[in-house]
Formats: C-alpha cells, structure tokens, sequence
C-alpha cells in the first residue's frame, strides 16, 4: 500500500489519465458516427458495448506493449513515435477516420471497436510508457480512463475547442514522457545512469521540442491555407 502513497505514482496515473484524455478525441467522434442512426435506447448500448469492449482489448495490447519496451531499442523507437504523436496532435494531423453509421447494434458494436483498436497505436504507447511497467498504475489509469472515455469525451472535445492549451498541453506531455522513456532504454541504460543530470534534462527537451515542432509546422500551414482559400 505505500506505493500508492508516493508522489510518483500519483504523478505517473495523473500523466496516464492526461494521455488517454487528450488522445482520445479521434475515438469520440468514431463512437457518435458509428451510433447516430440507431434508436436512442440502442445508441445507449452501441456506446457502452463498444467502447467496454475497445477499452478491454486496449488493456491487452497495452500490456504487451509495456513487454515490447523492456527490450533493447524498442523504448527508443517508442520514443520517437510520442514525439511524432504530439507534434501530429498539435499540428492537427492525428487522423480523421471517415466511418458510415449503422442500423444495426451489433454492426454499430464492431465498428467501434475495430476503428478504436486502429486508432489507438497513440494511447497504447503513451499509456505503457507513463506506466514504466507498473501494473498495478497501468490498470487505475486505465480504469479511470474508461468513464473519461465513454461520457467526457464529448465535453472533452468541446473544452478543447474553447481552450487550445490543453491541447498544447497534452502534446508536451506526451514529449515530457518520450524524453524520459528514452533514457530508460536497457540499451543505453547504463550509460544514462552515470549522468543523473540527463534525467532533468531529457523531459523538458523532449516537452520543448514537441511543441516548438507542432507550432512551427502551424506557422508554415498558415500561409498555405490563407493561399488556397483565395483561390
């Protein structure tokens, strides 16, 4: 029980539920497309079948994601894919998914769970990396996560329309964690430890360059945009 009791874990399951809120924005929208032509008492169920079952197989490849990054290089190719994620979050690229939706609350079921196991590469990976192997972390923040999930994600959406930064936030959390996984690689691993100050170091860098990147890709699609529109 002490293990709950350390400012770590609370800092790791917060940075966990923090992940899987602001990477699951994309399954929202795959969950309300699915369902909208069902009755109102099916929609009900599409959302909470579909999405439990999502959740739950998400659990199992998250656990076998955490096994994948205990082996040499992977925690550093796990690495570079956090820092693409959060520039791809920031620069507006993490994927739209073009979904019909369906009359039938078995089909509405599959749909949400195949296109959230598509989408879901982001929050494995972050998710297994926050957790650093802890089971017992990476089971609460996932249960945590799955209310989040199912009934916030439309508020969630909303907020992050109204308040960019928790975007932007996000993004650098997801660089913070990627930073700090790359240090732990069993490849480098020794070579880290005898330099204590790479541990401050690696997470603001990995943050920073995250949102550096994100915004200045921003700042290049802007005239893009502004010239396609005049046309």
């Amino acid at each position: 029980m002490t293990a709950f009791m350390t400012p770590e874990f609370w800092l790791a399951l917060s940075q966990i539920v923090m992940i899987n809120i602001v990477l699951s924005g994309d399954n929202a929208v795959v969950i309300a497309l699915a369902s909208r032509s069902l009755p109102p008492a099916q929609q009900k169920k599409a959302v909470l079948f579909g999405s439990v079952g999502a959740i739950a197989l998400r659990i199992v490849l998250t656990f076998f994601a955490v096994y994948l990054l205990s082996q040499p290089y992977l925690k550093l190719v796990g690495a570079a894919l956090l820092l693409w994620i959060g520039v791809g979050l920031l620069h507006g690229d993490d994927g739209g998914t073009d979904l019909a939706s369906h009359s039938g609350l078995g089909a509405a079921i599959k749909t949400i769970i195949a296109a959230d196991l598509v989408m879901s590469l982001d929050n494995v990976i972050g998710v297994a990396a926050a957790a650093k192997g802890d089971v017992v972390l990476l089971v609460a923040g996932l249960v945590i996560s799955i209310p989040l999930i199912i009934y916030g994600s439309t508020l969630i959406l909303k907020l992050m329309g109204r308040f960019p930064a928790i975007v932007t936030v996000g993004a650098g959390l997801l660089g913070w964690v990627a930073g700090d996984m790359a240090l732990t690689d069993p490849a480098i691993s020794d070579w880290t430890s005898a330099r204590p100050a790479l541990h401050s170091i690696a997470p603001v860098a990995g943050a920073l360059l995250v949102v550096a990147t994100g915004r200045w890709l921003n700042r290049r699609k802007a005239p893009q945009i502004a010239l396609g529109a005049s046309h």
